[in-house]
């Protein structure tokens, strides 16, 4: 796959100064942006390809789910229902839960195997535009072999679609703690999200480095929590500069060397 890399701009510490050194004993990182790359997206395109890739399967289960037009416009109006309440309250839905509820309404009888790929299927079109750096898997296992390894995202889709994307990768089983927001009743820039991933990897937030790609959520809240933001290039970092004390890449393979940097000044 080709990679990632935005290159609007060279990679570098907001100041000189900006993070003293600091004993580093894991890395958090996020999904979007940042371990898979899905770059600026035409998501009414991405919704059309899986909500027929979703109703054929459905189908060709035999499930009787009525015209294609009833369930295109009825999946497109509940996913904007629920993208406004996420809005409105900053928690994020279950889209694997929100299905399987909507078919025992309609009287579906699905196997679980049988909704996890539903929502695959409704995944699946994102899949298959996702970039990913060319030396991913080497770059994650150097740095797994060092550090404790997590992932944080702001999310709905289930981690079973999730998972099964970077499983393929061949990099899932570097990181034993994740967190998806969909589970808690915060999300990011919420500090306690970022907390409770420092918690379950064992470590004080002052001990870990968040990486992500956007600086309201990601850079702002690592900050809060006590760790060392990484803010990774990608179209989505936004227009201001970084507060200070962010480390700024351009690349995940840059990680090792940046962070040993952090690790050696004195």
């Amino acid at each position: 796959m080709a990679s990632c890399v935005d290159r609007s701009g060279r990679p570098d510490l907001v100041s000189p100064n900006a993070v003293i050194s600091r004993t580093i004993k894991g890395i958090v990182f996020d999904v979007g942006e940042t371990l898979l790359c899905f770059g600026p997206l035409d998501t009414r395109a991405l919704f059309n390809e899986a909500a027929r890739r979703s109703y054929d399967y459905l189908c060709g289960l035999g499930v009787d789910v009525g015209s294609f037009r009833r369930y295109y416009w009825k999946s497109l109006f509940g996913l904007r229902w629920h993208l406004l309440r996420t809005f409105l309250t900053g928690r994020d839905f279950d889209a694997l839960d929100l299905l399987q509820q909507a078919g025992r309404k309609k009287g579906l009888h699905l196997t679980e195997d049988q909704w996890r790929q539903v929502h695959w299927c409704w995944y699946e079109p994102l899949y298959n535009v996702t970039r990913v750096e060319p030396d991913l898997q080497e770059t994650i296992r150097t740095l797994a072999e060092r550090y404790k390894l997590g992932i944080l995202s702001n999310t709905f889709v289930h981690a079973s679609a999730i998972e099964r994307h970077l499983d393929e990768l061949g990099v899932l089983d570097y990181f034993p703690v994740r967190l998806w927001s969909y589970d808690f009743a915060f999300r990011k820039p919420d500090r306690r999200i970022f907390i409770e991933a420092a918690q379950r990897l064992g470590e004080p937030p002052a001990a870990l480095v968040y990486v992500g790609d956007r600086i309201d959520k990601d850079v702002k809240g690592a900050l809060a929590a006590g760790m060392i933001p990484v803010l990774k290039q990608a179209h989505t970092n936004g227009r201001g500069a970084p507060p200070a004390g962010t480390v700024r890449i351009e690349r995940l393979a840059e990680l090792p060397d940046r962070l040993g940097e952090i690790e050696s000044r004195t």
